[in-house]
């Protein structure tokens, strides 16, 4: 069993948002299946030629801010990225028990933020179809740093424009390179996700600790609020 996190040291929570608080299988299946089936209809291909032809150029930009950029796909590929993401609207889905430990964090008063590579045309998309945004103090992109949350130059940026302090901050992410650069930079708090995609098996985790959902650490949270605050704990159950 994994030691519990010792909320009374937190006061900073930064969180992901595909694959942590949003069902990766949207994203997995957009690039993979839909955005190549668009493009086939565009250049008369068949599905595997195009994913022959896109997924090296997937590829090529992992792990920079171009691969997260909407405007940059959209330019590349010569189709309207943003329109295709409206298509697939409905396979946006949050992960249990995520809305349930947002409103207890919001409630026991600490600082809680979106952090996030994904391009803000999708944020905004994905927190006007799921309500998630009234959670959060800050919804924080990549895109304003220019420098994806992997790179160990995001943290120092981040910390210059929106200071916090790491040895008191949670960030929990689905992305085992960007747990990385947040440990290296100091983030004492981490957390990695074991099923980002829903529809896909459970991720190896490596020197990670994992949690399968939120309940995990909802029932941690509550407990630490209710010993900080038992008088608030009383006929508040459900």
């Amino acid at each position: 069993m994994q030691q519990p996190l010792p909320w009374k040291d937190i006061d900073t929570v930064f969180l992901d948002m595909d694959g942590t608080l949003l069902d990766l299988h949207f994203d997995n299946h957009f690039w993979q299946e839909h955005v190549p089936l668009r493009y086939a209809e565009k250049h008369e291909l068949t599905l595997e030629q195009a994913k022959e032809e896109l997924y090296p150029r997937f590829r090529a930009v992992e792990g920079t801010m171009d691969w997260y950029c909407v405007d940059y796909w959209s330019r590349e590929l010569g189709m309207d990225i943003d329109a295709l993401k409206r298509e697939l609207e409905h396979l946006i889905r949050v992960h249990p028990h995520v809305d349930d430990f947002l409103t207890a964090l919001r409630a026991s008063g600490r600082r809680v933020a979106l952090l996030t590579n994904a391009h803000q045309r999708v944020v905004e998309l994905k927190m006007a179809t799921t309500g998630l945004a009234e959670h959060f103090d800050h919804l924080i992109c990549a895109h304003a740093f220019r420098v994806p949350k992997e790179d160990p130059r995001f943290w120092p940026r981040l910390a210059q424009e929106d200071p916090f302090d790491p040895q008191h901050t949670l960030f929990v992410d689905d992305s085992l390179p960007v747990l990385r650069a947040a440990r290296d930079w100091g983030i004492r708090y981490l957390r990695a996700v074991r099923l980002p995609d829903s529809r896909a098996g459970a991720r190896e985790t490596e020197e990670f600790v994992a949690i399968e959902n939120f309940d995990e650490l909802l029932r941690g949270l509550a407990e630490a609020t209710e010993s900080e605050h038992p008088e608030d704990s009383h006929g508040k159950h459900g």
